[in-house]
């Protein structure tokens, strides 16, 4: 007669269980995402100050734009749940994977968007407050419902994208300028070039789930693609115009470099449809925002 053998359970003991919710929780606020809101947001606040610089206004309106930013990605994975257990890289995420209610992902994003818009009221100023609201209803009310519906939601998404520049320069100056709008269209014209790379390289999986993020009738990539050459030419010039009388030759010739490196990889992609160079192009994006920012802020006048 076959003996059977009784499996023990694995040793789950409770503060590892707890490591692992705490880390489930941080997960759903994005913070490779929120790495580069903390970024914009204090290249927005550097360049728009003036006179000495407020270390402790920086830090409160990054404490605030983190928690508004955190509470906005976790609504946005707690609205879009379902679809994300649909595609292959998001299927394992807190929320599809069960490992997270959708009721505790909802208090916790409401949470830390409720707390996050009252701690920049209360700590930098009405208005940085109001421009982080603004962004978190405009990116879940309109970007996150029109990705099922039209690929026009990367050029709306792409308004609550540069708002972070936005919030930063209102938390230096309680104001929104000329300068401010520069480089907002910056970043505003950036998202194209970095998040249609995303889109070409993950095409499959959008559609599996339902998502339009390219057009239905591109099936060779080829209007994206040339989309993104455009985008990235709009870019550049539009870099060399806020702040090249300030900047003088120095700035013009590294923001040149800066665009001719992101131009290349653009071109390459448009060139050949594979997710390769759409890889490389992101890559490219993501190494390009960083130069641009530090560049403006060295030779700020």
């Amino acid at each position: 007669m076959a003996s059977t053998q009784t499996v023990a359970p694995p040793n789950v003991t409770l503060p590892s269980l707890l490591v692992t919710k705490l880390r489930d929780y941080y997960t759903l606020t994005k913070p490779e995402v929120n790495l580069l809101i903390l970024m914009t947001t204090s290249a927005g606040y550097y360049l728009g100050g003036k006179g000495s610089f407020q270390w402790a206004g920086l830090v409160h309106t990054l404490i605030g734009t983190l928690l508004v930013a955190s509470g906005t990605a976790t609504l946005n994975q707690w609205m879009e749940r379902v679809w994300d257990g649909q595609m292959r890289r998001t299927a394992n995420r807190p929320l599809p994977s069960g490992r997270v209610s959708p009721l505790e992902a909802f208090i916790f994003g409401v949470s830390l968007s409720l707390a996050g818009g009252i701690y920049l009221a209360l700590t930098v100023n009405r208005l940085a407050s109001a421009l982080a609201v603004s962004t978190l209803l405009s990116y879940l009310l309109i970007y996150t419902p029109l990705k099922r519906k039209t690929p026009l939601c990367t050029m709306l998404g792409a308004f609550p994208g540069a708002m972070p520049t936005l919030i930063g320069w209102a938390g230096a100056t309680a104001s929104i300028s000329l300068h401010a709008w520069y480089l907002f269209a910056i970043l505003f014209l950036w998202q194209f070039p970095h998040f249609l790379a995303i889109a070409l390289m993950y095409r499959e999986d959008y559609e599996r789930a339902g998502y339009k993020m390219l057009p239905s009738f591109d099936l060779d990539s080829k209007f994206t693609r040339a989309e993104i050459v455009a985008f990235t030419v709009a870019l550049i010039v539009t870099t060399l115009l806020p702040f090249v009388d300030r900047g003088g030759p120095a700035y013009t010739l590294s923001m040149v470099l800066a665009g001719g490196f992101l131009l290349y990889h653009s071109i390459k992609l448009s060139e050949s449809a594979s997710r390769k160079m759409a890889s490389r192009l992101l890559h490219a994006s993501v190494l390009y925002l960083p130069v641009v920012l530090i560049v403006m802020a060295v030779l700020k006048g």
